[in-house]
């Protein structure tokens, strides 16, 4: 039995992911974005090792959730989950951050650092990350003009160069990145055509299964299969300048060793 902690699981492949691993035997964390959005939980919190409640958009809330978590006790996986989608402007969060990347990237990022360190870290991706571009200058959309599907495209390539970077420093964790694929939640729409079922499995699995599978890290997974990720994933320069940017952004330092030289070129 594995104690498990789920960001953004109140609906789609996050609440699918609780109730499998539920059903499992496990001990799951819940979380959602608000008390209103808590009560979709109302089936399956009775059961739940707890539920956290926080709006990732702000670090605040990013913190508090941390400290909730941490209060119940060490995780043995984390999955973060949650994320937004096609955000019609920049917007602002309390920080004065793009929601897009705040909520996809600097909420992991900052749970990451803050939560006592599990032995099991999943983080999703997309296959859109391959449309993401390796320029960092404006990772925050200040200075674009506002593209709703290159800002999400851009976070996914992030999180999945997170997981691979985190799998560098840090070997006692199992770190990995997720493609759910395009399926038929409330983000996906009803008419994606993925399997929704393998888009929340392969998490689950990834998080407490003990198959022999399992149990590697920095990889890139579609479906329970291993699949090659954009260049810039597992381009250890991209990785280094990517950290030292979301430590700029966020004042939190994730490895205590500086970046040591930027990227060729």
């Amino acid at each position: 039995m594995s104690r498990i902690f789920i960001t953004g699981s109140t609906d789609g492949l996050g609440l699918a992911a609780a109730r499998t691993l539920m059903k499992e035997g496990h001990d799951v964390v819940l979380h959602a974005r608000s008390r209103e959005r808590a009560s979709a939980l109302a089936e399956i919190s009775p059961t739940a090792l707890g539920i956290v409640i926080g709006d990732l958009a702000s670090a605040t809330e990013t913190r508090s959730i941390a400290n909730h978590v941490n209060a119940i006790g060490r995780m043995d996986a984390v999955i973060h989950n949650a994320g937004v989608y096609l955000e019609r402007s920049r917007g602002e969060t309390p920080e004065g951050h793009a929601k897009t990347l705040a909520v996809n990237v600097l909420a992991p990022y900052l749970l990451t650092a803050w939560i006592a360190r599990p032995d099991r870290l999943v983080y999703l991706s997309s296959g859109m990350h391959r449309s993401g571009g390796s320029a960092l200058d404006d990772i925050d959309w200040k200075k674009r003009p506002w593209n709703a599907s290159q800002a999400y495209s851009e976070s996914k390539l992030y999180i999945a160069t997170l997981a691979a970077a985190i799998a560098r420093h840090w070997p006692d964790v199992l770190s990995n990145a997720v493609d759910p694929g395009w399926v038929p939640t409330k983000m996906g729409g009803a008419g994606a055509p993925d399997d929704l079922e393998m888009g929340h499995l392969t998490q689950t699995w990834l998080a407490a299964s003990d198959a022999e599978l399992t149990k590697v890290s920095g990889q890139y997974w579609y479906h329970r299969h291993q699949r090659e990720a954009s260049p810039e994933v597992t381009d250890t320069g991209f990785q280094d300048e990517l950290i030292e940017k979301l430590a700029e952004l966020t004042g939190i330092r994730l490895f205590a060793e500086r970046r040591q030289s930027a990227r060729p070129g």
